[in-house]
């Protein structure tokens, strides 16, 4: 693996080659189309390129059609996942098949324009930005739940981690250097938006609005969103941890309270019957007990899939520039 010592100072030019990487979820309705538009603006920018597309265990065509596009386009490297990993962990295989001196992240729905590409090169390669990234100016036509939790989730991962990601998105231009970086985080449970974000470097931010999907629908549903944002808050933060203590400290200032007036009327010879008061401490207390096991629970299943050691993803097939790898 290339040092990121070694890469430094590496020459910033037109020849330079953008590696375009695409994470596919069954997308096999419009892959071929996207790869088009977004290999059409590369050429006609004179940008050289390849592009890097990983099926992420697909159940409907998408591996046949970037098979085929593969086979008939020397600058198509096609991955396929023996199963369906998640997002994040095609995006990691992407990152580590990528070859070239910038590496461009983007979905295969065409949502993030491709016609930025030509503008993020520029940054990267004339203005000396090793990070272009795109922020969006509104989610748009996203449901109303969807858009209030995510504001919610971005706002404790604001201050809990000291990451803003208000608005950001996965579409990145990385140079070589930043992508070496992010390779060198070992965690196998990964959030490639704020670990992107957390390695640093000289960022530019470059303003978008989301696109209409080409076709289909997402594939995201609210368990996997609540699933993703449990596992960005947990990967870099503790603070939830930390709430647990606060948490029974408050209980037990309230239980020196309550044991001290109890005791008064004890002792005054006024203490009527606390069946509810007693009902309502009982049912407290229990659910602050379990939730600060649930809290607990997260973290420690974090670090048993850490201490396992498995891979993030298997690759069970590639093809590139038109023969097996």
């Amino acid at each position: 693996m290339e040092t990121i010592q070694s890469i430094v100072d590496q020459e910033r030019s037109t020849n330079s080659i953008l590696s375009v990487v695409i994470p596919a979820y069954q997308e096999g309705s419009h892959i071929k189309n996207s790869i088009g538009v977004i290999e059409t603006i590369l050429i006609e920018n004179k940008i050289s390129y390849e592009f890097v597309i990983v099926d992420d265990g697909s159940k409907d065509n998408t591996w046949k059609e970037l098979e085929s596009l593969a086979r008939a386009n020397s600058k198509v490297t096609a991955l396929r996942l023996s199963r369906n990993f998640g997002k994040e962990s095609a995006l990691c295989a992407g990152l580590e098949y990528a070859s070239g001196d910038m590496i461009l992240v983007m979905d295969a729905d065409l949502q993030h324009p491709p016609e930025l590409i030509p503008q993020m090169v520029e940054a990267w390669r004339d203005q000396g930005y090793d990070v272009v990234e795109g922020i969006k100016n509104s989610r748009g036509r996203e449901n109303p739940f969807y858009h209030t939790f995510a504001k919610i989730f971005y706002y404790i991962l604001l201050k809990t981690a000291d990451i803003d990601l208000e608005n950001a998105s996965d579409y990145k231009l990385m140079d070589r250097k930043v992508v070496e970086a992010w390779k060198q985080l070992p965690e196998r449970t990964t959030f490639f938006r704020g670990m992107a974000s957390w390695v640093g470097f000289e960022r530019k931010q470059i303003r978008f609005d989301v696109a209409k999907r080409v076709n289909g629908r997402t594939k995201w549903s609210a368990y996997r969103l609540l699933r993703l944002a449990m596992n960005a808050i947990t990967s870099f933060t503790s603070v939830p941890l930390h709430c647990i203590t606060i948490l029974g400290i408050i209980i037990f200032i309230g239980t020196l309270i309550l044991g001290a007036q109890t005791l008064y009327m004890k002792l005054s010879g006024r203490a009527l019957d606390g069946f509810t008061t007693v009902i309502l401490l009982q049912l407290f207390i229990g659910s602050s007990i379990m939730i600060s096991l649930g809290m607990i629970g997260i973290y420690l299943t974090k670090i048993y899939h850490e201490v396992k050691g498995r891979p993030r993803y298997l690759v069970s097939n590639c093809i590139k520039g038109g023969g097996k790898k």
